[in-house]
């Protein structure tokens, strides 16, 4: 389907499509999460994630990264205010019943930034969660390091993740379906490509200093169509299109973008590129 023809499409006027979010968060945990493994063990091997290491994770989804950061002996707290649904999720990986009480004594998890008092400064803050596929997607990412630094040590590493350049990212091409399904709308985050110095900015209006930066291939692999679809929804990127058009417009559009992805045993397989920042508190 052309560009033109899904942009005549008529806002969706049907009933509200019910997102079920339930569902939604353990697609996350169970298919898409996983994807960005090699982002989480670069940026740990990079900087010596072990027991001295006490991690403050930033939109910790199903709590992934952290369990991967507790794993090598760092005390972890994850905050995620945008799903309880992953954030219940993450409770049941990083605090299961019965769990150890000294293992319960290092790991943490809420909705929002805890309340500092006594306890020691982290020593790093991690905000995964790929910012470059879509407008204004950044926004508010400043404002939450910049409420996270006081809790921080002086000196003490943020990593924040971008996408890579379109034309080394497979699933650039998937987005940008959301976008234009979600047209009608006028939304405000709509696709565009990743820039250069995002990262950078966002750092700079957090009152951050550049540190060092790195490149990790994280290709997205499903082991078919349906789990592909499922994967991508489960992102949050495709729920204005979804709006806009009904669910069943998005998955016809979704699975024609992957099918040039699709190989011959019906695996689907993007290449893509992540560029992280590590950024210094002052």
């Amino acid at each position: 389907m052309t560009p033109t023809l899904v942009r005549q499409h008529l806002p969706h006027t049907g009933p509200a499509t019910r997102v079920d979010l339930c569902t939604r968060a353990r697609d996350w945990s169970e298919i898409q999460e996983r994807m960005f493994v090699p982002l989480y063990e670069a940026v740990y091997e990079r900087l010596e994630v072990g027991s001295g290491t006490r991690m403050l994770g930033l939109g910790c989804g199903a709590g992934l990264a952290l369990l991967m950061a507790a794993s090598r002996g760092a005390a972890v707290t994850g905050v995620e205010a945008s799903s309880p649904q992953r954030l219940s999720l993450a409770r049941e990986r990083l605090l299961p019943e019965p769990a150890l009480t000294r293992a319960r004594a290092h790991r943490r998890l809420a909705a929002s930034l805890p309340e500092e008092t006594d306890s020691p400064p982290y020593t790093l803050v991690t905000a995964f969660e790929p910012i470059g596929c879509r407008a204004g997607d950044s926004e508010g990412l400043g404002e939450t390091l910049a409420a996270a630094v006081p809790s921080v040590g002086r000196g003490a590493p943020v990593v924040l993740v971008g996408w890579g350049p379109p034309e080394r990212c497979a699933t650039s091409a998937v987005l940008r379906v959301a976008a234009r399904l979600a047209d009608p709308l006028r939304v405000t985050g709509s696709w565009r490509p990743a820039l250069r110095d995002d990262l950078e900015e966002v750092a700079q209006r957090a009152g951050l200093r550049p540190g060092g930066s790195g490149r990790v291939a994280c290709p997205f692999g499903y082991a078919n169509l349906g789990s592909a679809v499922r994967g991508l929804l489960s992102t949050g990127l495709f729920d204005a299109a979804i709006t806009a058009t009904g669910q069943e417009q998005v998955d016809k559009e979704l699975a024609e973008a992957l099918h040039p992805h699709q190989r011959r045993d019906g695996t689907i397989w993007m290449p893509n590129v992540f560029r992280y920042l590590i950024a210094l508190t002052a």
